[in-house]
């Protein structure tokens, strides 16, 4: 380029005016450029090399790092990137792309790449998962530009840095205990269940093992986990739920790393429940276990029978314990797998034991066959056999004894518990005790003895423990009585407490308490202390002043121990005596003279009964003296009583013993005598009695003490006598007689047997020195009486237990007793009561085949608790075989089993290799039955026989290259010891020791004998190598054989090879013929023919291979829904090898064929149900999920895709051809949807098909049906519960599942269906919302009728079972939640409650209306008669105007609501706040046969209408809501007229004709009343008695032909009308296509409308018209309707052909039979369509039918369903009468034989159109 430039400008033209320089100028210039080109050729290389890699590999840079490397690791140390990165002669630059979260630094002068993790750590385990970071090093050639990326690649190598972790803390299995050994028990770590590792390779791979476990010390031993690395647990040891019923083996996990010492564990436990297996036998119960094992001494049962008792009286007789016998496995799971028990007599004395009992096979009652003399059977010793019921080998034993008792056998008792008498003390010796204190009933012992009647004398014998010589009990007699047998005195002793004991000397009767208290009697004298008393008065006494106090002691008890005290003689009036306390006083105003003296005599008497009365007299000799400075204290009292408690504390004040000194001298006290211990201290100066030392009442219980006071003066002394009496404390322990013994000995095996006797004294007084007596141990063994007599209550057992410590206490009777304990020894004396025992109930010994005769195989050993017992043992013949005593015998003194002769195992059946026999051990000195055990002897195989091989030598060949693995040949061998066995189990191995090296290439394998490679060869061809194998046995001793296996080495040229490794055909169709080729195969080898075959993968031979073709074809059908892909391994041999029997497999000679197969559209979609049903609300929206179908198609791909469609049969009738489908379905999906609004179509159902095509909708279909009911809320329930609705929805399909089935229990196959899940709504109106409980409503449907169960019935299935729902539910809600209630909806509430406010105001509006009719009928009467003689035309028309006027006034259309059919049954009702209400019609009230399909009437459905009388039925809503069509209140008529009155009082009929109608006859019908209502709803006749007499003979034959007419009370007229086919006028009463009207009928709408008159048209009549009309209109009827509201006017005009409701208007139409459907209407008529006022009404009655024709085409309602308007009011135009214009011509009516009701307006309400 450069030269080019130089020649161009050397070369070229130079520029205008420019100066050439000399040539040597040029040619330097020259020589320049070209330097410089060379010099830029060098440059431009250098700078292509720039950013390249200097160093030669791959381009990218791969380096490895371990995880959690610290911040800063090298990871490259050089790019080594040509060129310079920093510094003056930078060429290029270097920087980090894709450098994701920053783990890479560069260093651009080093070129090195650094590990940045700060503050992190770079982690190759979850969840980081950072296992590789991929960089670029962008290198950008600064010099040229141009950019270059180079990739480092980093691998992070695993550390083992994360531990094995178990995916749940725990692991439980439960192994039956009879489960083999070496039975793999747990294998749940297989998979993702046991220890993961998150680390990777080694690191991350698990082994697990069991580890010892302290606390479980024979787990490890018990388990072990053979396989590491798949941790299935295996069992090593037998199992036994009797002694481990669980373990706890800890297993641990542990990582493989390379290191073992840096492997992590991870440890886990494995919980292993032993179940109960069948294994044991049974045991009979109680069972008392023999030291430390688990068997059970042996145990008797005891029970007694009386002599000569007849069975029936005492069967079943009674055991003690009662024989039970329980299987020792008691857990066996599940129960029902639990063996039964079955019991039997063994044996037993006397041998004649079976005569007299039996012993039930499954209760083990015991039963008397016949009675048992005792003088021939005193005892019955047996032994009862417990079993299984399913065969099981191991039976239990026990004694049972019975014992014969003698008649006089049963112990005397007492009626009652305890006996109390009374008796006076004056009681003369043989007084019987008494039953009472008044002693008016003798005291009545009775004692019984149940050996004896009980009308019979027992003759017992009575005996007391104490005070026998006191009492004494009558000898004769049932009743027995106490006598007295010495006299009694009550101050000795007041009552007596003794036992009673009965005898029939044999038992002894359990003792009573007898109490005796003694009565007391007047016989005791009150008696002074002194028989006189002296005193000194001195003249200066005052008056009242005490002279002496006199004392007479009484003993006697009550009023007969009271004193009265009195002066007799010798007061002279001047001394008084206190008649209670004896205390003689001056009398007041009395003055003492000197020398005067007195002698008092005093009485003191009781207060007994008056003449029983006993008393004494002292005297008193008083001398007044002159005053005296130096009198003496005087005391009180002369003699104070006084009583202490023994258990007074020392220092206690007793008394207050001060005197009075009349001088006032200090006085001193002191005790002069009676204190004999020195307990009693009198202070000296205060006179105050103290207690100095303790009392002991049981030392002293009286003391009299004589004290005096005085004041140191001569003579200055007085005494008074001081009684206490100490009353006793229960400070005494009972104190047991040393003298009785305490060593006692009893016999055993009897009953109430008697052991010893114990005595205890209380010397304390009362209650507190009653003894009483118990036992502290061995209760239920001894019984101690109130005497302190021992007996046994229960015969004891001495092997049982020989000796017992007795402690018995005594305690007395006191509120808190005090206690004594005495220790008696009893020592139980041994009788021959027990049967020897073996050691074990069962014997298993194994003995091997051939042993020598005599050879000792079991040592048994029997146990005899009897003392002094000798035992013999033998083999029992018994029911046993004698072939057993031929084979064994027992050496009857040591006990030794041993074998009699030589036995072969081989000659032996399975069931002769086994001998169970029965062994017994016999005490020869006692009298009890012999032990029995049971002994099963196993014949042992001894291994006879040593394997042989089927050939002595074995060749095989193998290919050069042969992997390892490769199966050269197969050895056999055969064991002719019997299969099954140890010895006939054949094995394998390999001699090491002949041919080493052979034996290390080759090997045989132990179980199939198969000859293998050990090792991938590469050995020479035709190298032979030799082996030696030797099969063994496992027998004892172990026998074995050896074979020599010759194996040459193959030329590789006689190896047949493939083509290809893998063979890969192209798929082929399930519908393949067979014999359908799917490939070739080939193989070559030279010079050899090659023999092709199938060696694996071809289970069940679908496919053929041709053995020299390799043509592979298929040989049965082929289904791919059965196995869709087959992997064949196929083999090449040469024929040289396959003619000799051998085989040479090799890598090159087998190849794996991969056969894939096509799938076909071989099968039909089948859907999930055959019938699916579901509901929808009639309220739905359109497009509304109702439910999803759904089919499932065995085959695959396109052919298992679904496409939907529905088949819904065209509807029935005339305008099907725009209507639409009710119902579309999702064509992929399945979901069926709405398509149309179901309103007022409640109780009708959709019944159609649906279809499924698979392969989107081009293949296969099949069909299923879809019934689809229309509901509302009338038919649902609420289930309200306590959770949120969220956990509802979320568990809806589960909780649907159990509430059907529960509604299916009832209804078979019932559907249950969710309409909605919300949360819960409460209050008023239902309006709060509670989110955390929820309402589910639901509804059922029933298959049978395809119609919703009804909401009663489905709260009856569901409220009943709320306890059931309520358990199953738990499971699937949080915890507590439950079930509330099932409630009816709210909306179905509330109308129930406008329901019943209905009533009140009807009945008020019924009795006002009666009222007014009552006050009308005269003025009725008179306007009939008055306007008689008016013409007839305005007669007519004036009657008509005055009945409409004289009916009260309707119900005022207010705000519409919407129609009731809408919203509830019939839609719900809206607006109750315009004070609207609803009543019910039910169709019951019409017969099932006066109903037809047309009508769309269910006889079992109640319908509603918004103001309806019900009286009959009430107000009770109705199970079944309807959609009815509902009339329009006005317009749809198309006849009306006017009754008119004959001038014989007839009433006819007159349609208003039309304006076609003139001039011809005017068409008549007579109205006649019905005879079944001729009383009103009042009860008053409907017509005066002489307008029914005049009703014509002829009436039934001409009444309702043409109908019937109804009256409203709003004046609307309802007609029925009968039709004939023939045209004009029907002259005959009698036409085969008439359908008289029902009485029946008409009487049940009558008396649903309670303002209703009834009449019946006769036949139509023409009669000439007074006014004639044209025919305008071509005959077309004009229907006119009259409706009224606001105030009625009074009005005096009125029907003559009505006297039950006079104030009625009669409008008359003859309506049309028409085929429209009507459509439902509001509520109430609207505007001023609707309302006329009475005013109105009577003008437009007067003046003709003419009115407006604009207003009669604007309400004229088109052909169809149509609605008048549900809004507005009806207070507009009341003066405005609305008439309606003629809907059809009569040329355009066909009449039928079908009867139509018709039921106009009614107060201004809809009524249901009814078809009849």
């Amino acid at each position: 380029m450069v030269v080019k430039m130089v020649r161009m400008h050397l070369t070229g033209p130079l520029p205008w005016g420019q100066v050439k320089w000399p040539g040597i100028t040029g040619t330097g210039v020259l020589y320049l450029l070209l330097l410089s080109t060379c010099f830029g050729q060098d440059t431009e290389g250098k700078k292509k090399k720039e950013c390249k890699l200097s160093r030669s590999g791959p381009p990218a840079t791969i380096v490895a790092i371990d995880e959690e490397s610290p911040n800063g690791t090298l990871l490259v140390e050089n790019m080594q990137i040509n060129g310079i990165a920093e510094g003056p002669g930078q060429t290029i630059s270097l920087s980090l792309r894709d450098n994701h979260d920053y783990w890479v630094i560069l260093n651009p002068s080093k070129q090195a790449l650094y590990l940045n993790s700060t503050g992190r750590v770079l982690d190759r385990d979850p969840p980081s998962y950072i296992q590789s970071i991929v960089v670029q090093v962008q290198c950008t050639n600064m010099l040229v530009g141009t950019v270059i990326l180079h990739e480092v690649r980093i691998v992070v190598r695993d550390r083992n840095d994360n531990a094995p972790r178990f995916q749940q803390p725990r692991y439980y299995v439960s192994v039956s205990e009879l489960t083999p050994v070496g039975t793999t028990i747990f294998s749940g770590f297989w998979g993702n269940n046991g220890a993961t590792d998150i680390d990777d390779g080694p690191n991350g791979q698990i082994e697990y093992t069991i580890q010892y476990n302290p606390k479980d010390p024979t787990a490890n031993r018990t388990f072990d986990i053979p396989l590491t690395l798949f941790g299935s647990v295996v069992l090593r040891e037998r199992l036994n739920y009797e002694e481990i019923t669980r373990y706890l083996v800890i297993i641990q996990a542990n990582d493989r790393a390379p290191y073992p010492s840096e492997r992590r564990t991870a440890t886990t436990t494995l919980t292993v429940d032993v179940l109960d297996g069948d294994d044991l036998g049974p045991m009979f119960l109680p069972c008392t276990l023999v030291g430390n094992t688990r068997d059970c001494s042996p145990i008797t049962y005891r029970a007694n029978v009386l002599e000569l008792t007849e069975p029936n009286k005492v069967n079943p007789l009674n055991v003690t314990p009662p024989i039970q016998a329980v299987d020792q496995d008691r857990n066996i799971q599940p129960p029902s797998d639990r063996p039964g028990i079955l019991y039997s007599i063994l044996i037993g004395k006397p041998e004649s034991y079976g005569e007299y009992f039996s012993l039930n096979r499954t209760t083990a009652e015991l039963h008397l066959q016949k009675p048992i003399d005792r003088e021939l059977y005193r005892r019955f010793d047996l032994v009862i056999k417990a079993e299984q019921d399913n065969g099981h080998p191991l039976p239990a034993f026990a004694n049972l004894q019975i014992e014969v008792l003698d008649e006089n056998n049963q112990a005397p008792y007492f009626l009652e518990t305890s006996y109390h008498g009374y008796v006076s003390e004056a009681s003369p010796v043989g007084t019987t005790i008494a039953t009472n204190t008044s002693l008016s009933a003798q005291l009545a012992i009775v004692a019984l003895d149940n050996d004896v009647e009980e009308t019979r004398d027992p003759q017992l014998q009575f005996s007391l423990d104490s005070y026998s010589n006191v009492f004494s009990v009558t000898a004769t007699g049932i009743r027995r009585y106490l006598t007295l047998l010495q006299p009694l005195d009550r101050e000795t002793q007041d009552s007596y407490t003794f036992t009673l004991l009965a005898s029939d000397g044999v038992q002894q009767s359990i003792p009573v308490t007898v109490t005796i208290t003694v009565l007391d009697a007047n016989d005791n004298t009150p008696t002074f202390a002194n028989v006189s008393y002296n005193v000194n008065l001195y003249t200066d006494m005052m008056p009242e002043e005490t002279v002496l106090q006199l004392t007479a002691v009484d003993s006697d008890a009550g009023p007969n121990g009271q004193v009265t005290y009195r002066i007799l003689a010798g007061d002279q009036g001047h001394f008084l005596i206190d008649n209670s306390t004896g205390v003689i006083t001056v009398a007041p105003g009395v003055e003492l003279t000197v020398g005067r003296s007195y002698a008092l005599t005093v009485e003191a008497m009781d207060n007994g009964p008056e003449p029983n009365r006993r008393s004494s007299i002292t005297t008193v000799y008083i001398e007044v003296l002159p005053p005296n400075n130096q009198s003496p204290p005087r005391f009180p009292r002369q003699q104070y009583n006084l009583e202490i408690s023994e258990a007074m504390r020392t220092g206690a004040t007793l008394l207050n013993l001060q005197a009075v000194d009349r001088e006032g001298d200090p006085i001193t006290y002191k005790i002069l005598s009676g204190d004999v211990h020195g307990c009693f201290e009198l202070q000296q100066n205060s006179g105050y009695l103290v207690l100095d030392k303790p009392l002991d009442r049981e030392s002293l219980d009286y003391y009299t003490l004589v004290v005096t006071a005085s004041d140191e003066h001569p003579d200055g002394t007085s005494t008074a006598t001081v009684n206490i009496v100490v009353t006793d404390v229960n400070d005494n322990d009972p104190l047991f007689d040393s003298s009785l013994p305490v060593n006692l000995t009893v016999t055993e095996e009897q009953d109430h047997a008697y052991v010893g006797q114990v005595k205890a004294t209380d010397p304390d007084l009362g209650a507190s020195g009653q003894v009483h007596y118990r036992l502290i141990n061995h209760q239920k063994l001894f019984s101690i009486n109130a005497t302190g007599a021992i007996r046994t209550s229960v015969p004891l057992d001495r092997e049982e237990k020989g000796h017992y410590f007795l402690i018995v206490e005594a305690w007395d009777s006191a509120v808190n007793p005090r206690r004594s304990r005495l220790t008696l020894s009893v020592t139980v004396l041994d009788v021959d009561d027990n049967s020897p025992v073996f050691t074990q109930q069962t014997y298993n010994v194994d003995l091997p085949e051939n042993s020598p005769k005599d050879t000792i195989i079991l040592q048994l050993k029997a146990i005899d608790a009897d003392l002094g017992s000798n035992l013999t043992y033998r083999i029992r013949t018994e029911g046993s075989d004698q072939e057993i005593v031929q084979l064994f015998h027992t050496d009857p003194v040591t006990g030794e089993l041993s074998v009699l002769k030589v036995l072969d195992y081989e000659v032996l059946t399975d069931s002769e290799a086994t001998y169970t026999f029965t062994v017994e051990a016999l005490d020869t000195k006692g009298t009890m039955p012999p032990g029995l055990a049971s002994v099963t002897v196993r014949i042992m195989d001894m291994n006879d026989f040593c394997p042989v091989f089927s050939q002595k030598v074995y060749r095989g060949m193998v290919a050069p290259n042969a992997v390892k693995g490769t199966i050269v040949t197969t050895v056999e061998a055969n064991d002719s010891d019997p299969a099954g066995t140890p010895a006939g189990l054949v094995r394998y191995k390999v001699d090491q020791a002949a041919y080493p090296y052979s034996a290390s290439i080759f090997g045989v394998e132990e179980q199939t004998g198969h000859v293998v490679t050990r090792v991938n060869l590469n050995e020479e061809p035709n190298l032979m190598f030799t082996l030696v194998v030797v099969a063994y046995d496992d027998g004892e001793p172990v026998k074995k054989n050896t074979t020599l296996v010759e194996i040459t080495v193959l030329q590789p040229s006689v190896i047949p090879v493939f083509t290809q490794e893998e063979y890969r055909f192209p798929p082929v169709s399930e519908e393949a013929a067979v014999g359908t080729p799917v490939g070739v195969i080939m193989a070559a080898a030279v010079n050899q023919t090659i023999v092709y075959s199938i060696v694996d993968g071809n289970e069940g031979g679908v496919f053929a291979l041709n053995e020299t073709t390799g043509v592979i074809s298929t040989s049965k059908p082929l289904d791919y829904e059965t196995n869709s892909s087959y992997v064949l391994k196929v083999e090449a041999d040469s024929m040289r090898l396959v003619s000799s029997n051998l085989r040479a497999p090799s890598k090159t000679n087998t190849a794996k064929v991969v056969i894939d197969v096509q799938d076909e559209n071989d099968h039909p979609p089948v859907f999930s149900r055959s019938l699916y049903i579901g509901g929808v609300a009639e309220d739905a929206k359109t497009f509304t999920s109702v439910l999803q179908v759904q089919a499932l198609d065995k085959d695959t791909g396109n052919y298992s895709s679904m496409m939907y469609r529905l088949i819904i049969p065209p509807p029935t009738g005339k305008d099907t051809k725009d209507r639409k489908n009710g119902f579309v379905i999702e064509p992929y999906s399945g979901v069926v949807k709405t398509a149309i609004m179901y309103r007022n179509m409640r109780r009708s159902y959709f019944k159609f098909e649906v279809v499924a095509t698979d392969n989107y909708g081009q293949g296969h279909s099949s069909k299923a049906e879809i019934v689809v009911s229309v509901v509302n809320q009338l038919d649902m329930q609420v289930v309200v519960s306590n959770v949120p609705p969220t956990y509802v929805e979320k568990n809806k399909d589960k909780l649907l599942s159990i509430l059907e089935r529960y509604v299916q229990e009832q209804i078979p196959s019932a559907k249950v269906v969710v309409e909605t899940i919300g949360p819960h709504r409460h209050g008023d109106g239902m309006e709060q919302e509670d989110y955390t409980k929820s309402d589910l409503m639901i509804y059922a449907i029933d298959p049978l009728t395809n119609r919703a169960v009804s909401r009663q019935e489905l709260y009856k299935f569901l409220d009943g079972k709320l306890l059931d729902i309520n358990k199953e539910f738990q499971p699937l809600l949080p915890p507590g939640g439950r079930i509330l209630e099932i409630r009816t909806p709210e909306v179905v509430t509330s109308v129930k409650k406008a329901v019943q406010a209905v009533g009140y105001t009807e009945g008020a509006l019924l009795a006002l209306a009666v009222i007014i009719i009552i006050c009308c009928v005269p003025a009725i009467l008179i306007v009939i008669i008055t306007y008689r003689q008016v013409s007839r035309r305005q007669a007519e028309c004036a009657k008509t105007a005055r009945i409409q006027m004289a009916l009260p006034t309707g119900k005022p259309g207010g705000g519409t609501a919407n129609n009731l059919y809408e919203e509830l049954g019939d839609n719900a009702m809206r607006g109750y706040g315009q004070h609207e209400t609803q009543q019910l019609l039910r169709p019951s009230l019409l017969r099932p046969e006066e109903l037809s399909m047309e009508s769309g009437i269910d006889p079992g459905q109640d319908y509603y209408t918004q103001d309806y009388y019900n009286y009959d039925h009430g107000y009770d809503l109705p199970q079944y809501g309807s959609r009815r069509k509902l009339i329009s209140p006005s317009g749809l008529y198309d006849e009306y007229g006017e009754v008119v009155v004959d001038d014989d009082g007839s009433y006819y009929y007159s349609p208003h004709e039309s304006d076609g109608e003139h001039g011809s006859k005017k068409r008549r019908i007579k109205l006649v009343v019905d005879r079944e209502y001729e009383t009103s709803s009042t009860g008053e006749d409907s017509m005066p008695e002489t307008q029914r007499n005049r009703l014509p003979s002829t009436l039934n034959s001409h009444a309702n032909v043409n109908g019937s007419i109804y009256v409203a009370q709003n004046g609307s007229i309802i007609r029925t009308r009968r039709s004939v086919n023939t045209a004009g006028p029907t002259h005959t009463h009698t036409n085969n296509n008439l359908k008289l009207n029902s009485p029946v009928f008409s009487s049940r709408l009558a008396k649903h409308f309670k303002k209703l008159d009834k009449m019946a048209a006769t036949l139509e009549e023409r009669v000439p018209l007074n006014n004639p009309r044209t025919t305008e209109d071509g005959g077309c009827n004009t229907l006119r309707t009259f409706q009224s509201s606001g105030m009625a006017t009074s009005a005096t005009a009125t029907s003559s052909f009505s006297n039950t409701d006079n104030n009625k208007t009669l409008n008359v139409f003859n309506t049309r039979q028409s085929s429209v459907s009507l459509g439902s209407t509001s509520t109430s008529n609207t505007g001023p369509e609707s309302v006329a006022s009475k005013s109105n009404l009577l003008k437009a009655a007067q003046s003709g039918t003419e009115h407006p024709q604009s207003t009669a085409e604007r309400d004229e309602p088109n052909e169809g369903e149509r609605e008048s308007k549900a809004d507005g009011s009806n207070d507009d135009d009341d003066d405005e009468l609305v008439m309606k214009e003629p809907l059809e011509c009569p040329s355009d009516r066909t009449q039928s034989d079908e009867e139509e009701l018709w039921m106009g307006p009614w107060n201004s309400l809809h009524i249901p159109m009814t078809k009849l």
